[in-house]
């Protein structure tokens, strides 16, 4: 007995040592810190080893390089641009960027995210329109098709895409595809053996040390990019799997939000590609070559900024975008997306916008993907319909769009959710986009969404059963580590 009080006594003073040393040394915010503690101090001993797997700080840690980045003439456009804005003579193509100069400065200073204005942009929202499209992009490439997505299934569309990828790499064109390891961990080797054959070349993100063991269950490359010759740009929610085709019963039909671009904001999206990869290869790693940006002569005028953000970032740059734009409405907001789990800055202004008379609309899954995140964004959901906003629950299966609308003059598409894994956890990449005619279609298929939604009210939530409410106050509790 005197020996198990021995070990019980040094089990708790380790324990209360790694929370002090571990959690406080790193300055975590303070809903996340305490959500930690909990862990430690309830679960002794696993909680540590559940912290060291999910919440290793990435802050100190330079991941990306790229020493050629002056060569492409990017650092030279950034430059410029952040000089005139601080003159004050920056010039605008269209009055949505215009009337949102503030927040294109501050995603030039704070992310250095270059500002065009000459893009072209088609939206999908089907899986079976987007990847024709892609397909037929891709059957048309002449020189390079970089292809980055966190998951990438060996289902039917997995292997439609990898073998059409194979026979681009059989006729000459530099293939590469880089997936997350994690988010794709059902891949093997032999999935890329015809396609390496062939020329084209795979890589994972932060790739497991074990088979089936990855010690970075968090910090994941959430990130979907496509750059087609340099002129082609795909970004948005879709992965590659037959479930975004709407074939998984589970789900069934899939609703997702994604971006086609033609114009110079391709040239950002082909950086970001480009220092992704060259984090991931070993041996495959892409030098700057004129061909990777080329001229561009697009016939659009749509204003984008692509803006990334991840865990070795100081500031939470796709979040603080989001409070930019939603402090600045003046009638209206508009948010789909599959989780609401915003952390305290991000849903104090949804309540004081909706509050002060803007009209918040925020459409959200009817069905779990998974639970605990589910009843966390349920906990949320109520404190937003007591300040009057309009909840409602997508009802055609599943949807997964990542979309915000503001007065529909400017948006946002991309792969970051509303929540804290998405603003401090993951790799996530988003347009931010400036113009009205392209916004007003954005609006135009939220209420087309809304004709297969269900408006959910107050009195109707207040009636749910006490094991909801029971699962919704753990789950948000836990929800800053979630």
């Amino acid at each position: 007995m005197h020996v198990t009080s021995i070990i019980l006594g040094l089990v708790i003073v380790l324990n209360i040592l790694f929370a002090i040393v571990v959690v406080f040394k790193e300055r975590r915010d303070a809903a996340s810190t305490w959500a930690w503690l909990l862990v430690l101090f309830f679960i002794p001993i696993l909680g540590f080893a559940l912290y060291l797997l999910f919440a290793q700080n990435l802050k100190s840690v330079r991941l990306f390089h790229w020493d050629d980045l002056q060569k492409t003439g990017i650092e030279k456009v950034l430059l410029s641009q952040m000089d005139s804005m601080y003159r004050g003579d920056f010039s605008f193509a269209n009055r949505a960027a215009q009337d949102n100069r503030d927040l294109i400065h501050m995603q030039l200073n704070e992310n250095q995210a270059i500002f065009t204005d000459d893009n072209k942009v088609e939206i999908f929202t089907d899986g079976r329109d987007k990847f024709q499209r892609l397909f037929q992009d891709i059957k048309e490439a002449k020189e390079y098709i970089h292809i980055q997505y966190y998951i990438i299934r060996r289902d039917q569309l997995g292997k439609s895409l990898m073998a059409l990828l194979t026979k681009k790499a059989r006729e000459g064109v530099k293939v590469r595809v880089l997936y997350d390891q994690l988010g794709s961990r059902k891949l093997t080797k032999g999935f890329f053996k015809a396609f390496r054959e062939a020329g084209g070349e795979a890589e994972a993100f932060f790739p497991s040390k074990l088979r089936f063991i990855n010690l970075r269950l968090n910090y994941r490359n959430h990130r979907k990019l496509v750059i087609i010759d340099g002129d082609i740009g795909y970004v948005g929610g879709f992965n590659v799997g037959d479930e975004y085709l709407g074939l998984n019963s589970r789900f069934g039909y899939w609703r997702d939000t994604h971006l086609r671009i033609q114009g110079e904001a391709v040239y950002a999206m082909q950086v970001r590609f480009i220092l992704d990869w060259n984090q991931a290869s070993h041996h495959h790693d892409i030098v700057y070559e004129p061909n990777l940006f080329p001229k561009i002569n697009s016939p659009g005028n749509v204003g984008i900024q692509i803006v990334t953000s991840g865990p070795d970032s100081e500031y939470e740059h796709i979040k603080n975008g989001y409070i930019k734009m939603i402090t600045s409405a003046k009638r209206s907001i508009y948010i789909q997306t599959p989780y609401f789990i915003p952390d305290a800055s991000l849903f104090d202004a949804l309540r004081i916008a909706s509050l002060s008379g803007v009209k918040v609309h925020l459409m959200i899954p009817d069905k779990p993907d998974h639970p605990f995140v589910y009843w966390a964004t349920w906990s949320y959901i109520g404190e937003m319909l007591q300040t009057g906003a309009n909840v409602y629950l997508y009802n055609n299966g599943f949807i997964h769009a990542k979309t915000i609308i503001i007065d529909e003059k400017i948006s946002s598409v991309g792969t970051a959710n509303i929540d804290v894994r998405s603003f401090r956890l993951n790799f996530e990449v988003n347009a931010f986009l400036y113009d009205e005619l392209l916004s007003r279609r954005l609006t135009e298929i939220f209420h087309h969404d809304l004709r297969v939604s269900s408006l959910l009210t107050l009195e109707e939530y207040e009636k749910r059963s006490r094991w909801i409410k029971f699962k919704e106050s753990i789950s948000r509790l836990l929800s800053p580590i979630l």
